[in-house]
């Protein structure tokens, strides 16, 4: 069973998060060879960080983390490091033995995995963070390792871990045409493939499918028109698809999953209303049947189950923080039990076997990355497993508490104020950080990157700028085409609250953000020079016209939407030319230091390369951190290390 991500407002987020470019022209390659990691400077950054709580102890890989139990409740998994890289490790729930480790990857962490059945996992890897994940297996002894999608430049997905099905599942690929995903029947023990359904209309592809509890595809979304999306339905897998109602992109109906009779579904919906609401649907003749909960401030989120009792247990929704709304007394009973001893925290339960009498059971705060517990049902035992990082101190951490402002055009703006640990909150050192996305948001939590900052003497500050996802169709929608302009203000008025407020030094600010957080990183510096004193750009745009151009295969259906969102080249060309970083460096004033992966998929290179070279042209020394085994973001330990070191050193030399 999957839980598909149905109408375009929800797969925005997977657009911007999930870039890869297609081809390159010759001129890009050029100015990527000429573009290249300025190890002098970096290096002489990192020895300008002088923090209290080493850069290592945020951004190690976990101790132990991901816990997992398998089906029959006899073993625990789990990745941890190996030669500083996260494995699968397998133990026996009792057993005073070591953990097995059943993988020996020295080169990238293991993106994710899970239990196919009692003896055999299955894990999905990339190469150097190109995000062409192939699905691997390994069994529970560490025999049998296998790559079942060995196809070169070929990205898998998992549609339906069929878990009554031991030997199988539903994955989809790319292989036949790049632009098109196809759902495949995978064995898990001899990599056969079978193609269950064919996707071959390049103008009207389909982009999702949802199978019903019994593994059958019964539905599945056709984009039509570019902006539109049509809803398809089959009674069996027999019959053909018919449409059952088509809606426009700012629209969500996003089936969850089916009812437990297979009938009809449980959905996301937003429409006749602002916010997503999750009503029961009957998919067969497109009617809402039933309103399960709606909140009047907040999107709803998710929607879980128990898969052996057949019944809804809770929905989940972020207001400034995780809340959780009970449909089931079981359910109730067991936070209920949990909270008693760990209430201090949040709790989340992230795995159970099949009998559904033990569970994993995460907690984490903003100050702390938590813990991992086995909660043993029958015996009420609550068992701690491990600390996911035991070098952090929470009491050394820094509180990350819920603010709001208002901007300039009277849109109310929640974000996150973290101050650093006994300082008053008056003329403070500040780094601005806006999240990635855009059509993202931050979240109450432990965020290492805004830990490290606190514990170097810098007030952290985050916003839910519009178009941040949770706060309805409306504010969603106020984005729209305003990239560098109304965002951008919505950053620039909370700074303003700051400095008002008192608790910022007006000559002691910094921006700093990664993906769309850098490219209104490089907006802040461009277009409100005056506001900030430096700037760090992680992975981010810098020109919106080659960003466009750089879309993935896969993602061309969605080209016609991203133009309503961001901008039309042609027809917008004005207003995009006005809004890109790259085209003004002229303005640029304070210092600048980037930071990029040379494999990114999601923002290319060539989108630092650019402004690097454009400054540079006009004299401007940038320091310029790229590691050519990384992609959208470093994941290998070491590359964190050194730039985080560097921009901790970087910010100290312009904010001290």
């Amino acid at each position: 069973m999957t839980q598909l991500l149905f109408y375009f407002r929800l797969f925005c987020a997977l657009i911007f998060f999930c870039f890869a470019a297609c081809n390159e022209s010759s001129e890009t390659s050029t100015t990527r060879n000429m573009m290249t990691d300025d190890s002098t400077q970096i290096a002489q950054l990192v020895a300008l960080d002088k923090g209290t709580i080493p850069v290592e102890t945020f951004f190690q890989n976990p101790q132990r983390t991901a816990y997992m139990i398998s089906p029959n409740g006899a073993y625990l998994s789990f990745l941890a490091p190996y030669e500083t890289r996260k494995n699968v490790f397998v133990q026996k729930i009792g057993s005073e033995e070591s953990p097995l480790r059943i993988t020996s990857d020295t080169v990238r962490d293991i993106s994710a995995y899970f239990w196919a059945n009692d003896n055999t996992l299955v894990y999905l890897q990339d190469i150097g963070g190109d995000e062409n994940h192939h699905i691997f297996t390994a069994n529970r002894d560490g025999s049998g390792v296998k790559d079942l999608t060995p196809f070169d430049g070929v990205k898998a997905t998992i549609i339906d871990d069929l878990e009554e099905n031991e030997h199988e599942m539903i994955v989809g690929l790319n292989k036949r045409n790049p632009q098109l995903f196809e759902p495949y029947l995978l064995n898990l023990k001899t990599g056969d493939l079978k193609l269950l359904a064919e996707n071959t209309d390049v103008f009207n592809p389909i982009t999702g499918w949802v199978t019903d509890h019994a593994g059958k595809i019964r539905a599945a979304v056709q984009m039509t028109g570019g902006v539109n999306a049509n809803l398809l339905y089959r009674e069996t897998e027999k019959d053909e698809f018919k449409t059952i109602i088509t809606t426009n992109f700012r629209e969500t109906l996003n089936p969850l999953f089916f009812t437990f009779d297979n009938k009809h579904v449980y959905a996301l919906s937003n429409l006749d209303r602002d916010k997503d609401a999750i009503i029961k649907y009957d998919i067969a003749n497109g009617k809402e049947l039933e309103l399960i909960y709606e909140n009047q401030e907040y999107d709803a989120g998710g929607l879980n189950y128990s898969r052996k009792r057949k019944t809804l247990t809770t929905i989940t929704y972020t207001s400034w923080k995780r809340e959780i709304k009970f449909l089931d007394k079981e359910a109730e009973q067991i936070y209920s039990r949990l909270n008693r001893d760990l209430g201090k925290y949040e709790v989340v339960l992230t795995s159970t076997n099949k009998e559904e009498d033990k569970y994993i059971v995460r907690t984490y705060s903003d100050r702390s990355l938590g813990a991992y517990y086995l909660f043993d049902k029958k015996t009420d035992a609550l068992t701690k497993l491990a600390d996911v990082n035991p070098e952090i101190n929470e009491e050394e951490m820094a509180e990350m508490k819920p603010v709001k402002y208002q901007s300039r055009d009277g849109l109310t703006i929640h974000g996150y104020l973290t101050l650093p640990k006994g300082v008053e909150p008056k003329n403070l050192p500040v780094v601005v950080n806006p999240h990635g996305g855009p059509w993202h948001r931050d979240s109450w939590g432990f965020n290492p990157e805004v830990q490290l900052l606190a514990n170097r003497g810098y007030a952290v500050f985050q916003m839910n700028f519009r178009g941040s996802t949770g706060y309805g169709k409306k504010f969603w929608e106020a984005s729209f085409k305003q990239w560098g302009q109304k965002m951008q203000d919505d950053i620039t008025d909370g700074v303003q609250w700051l400095i008002d407020e008192g608790i910022a030094d007006p000559n002691r600010i910094a921006i700093y953000g990664g993906s769309y957080g850098g490219y209104a990183t490089l907006a802040g510096i461009t277009f409100t020079p005056e506001l900030y004193s430096c700037a760090v750009d992680y992975v981010g745009v810098s020109n919106l016209f080659s960003f466009l151009k750089t879309i993935p295969p896969y993602w061309q259906p969605y080209l016609e939407m991203m133009y309503e969102m961001v901008g039309h080249p042609e027809n917008d060309s004005a207003m995009m030319a006005a809004a890109s970083p790259v085209f003004h460096v002229e303005k640029i004033k304070v210092p600048l230091f980037i930071a990029q992966g040379a494999n990114d998929p999601r923002v290319k290179k060539d989108e630092s390369d650019q402004i690097v070279k454009a400054l540079r042209e006009q004299g401007v020394n940038v320091p310029y951190m790229v590691k050519d085994n990384e992609g959208h973001g470093f994941y290998n330990e070491e590359n964190r290390f050194e730039f985080y070191k560097a921009m901790s050193g970087f910010l100290s030399k312009c904010l001290n």
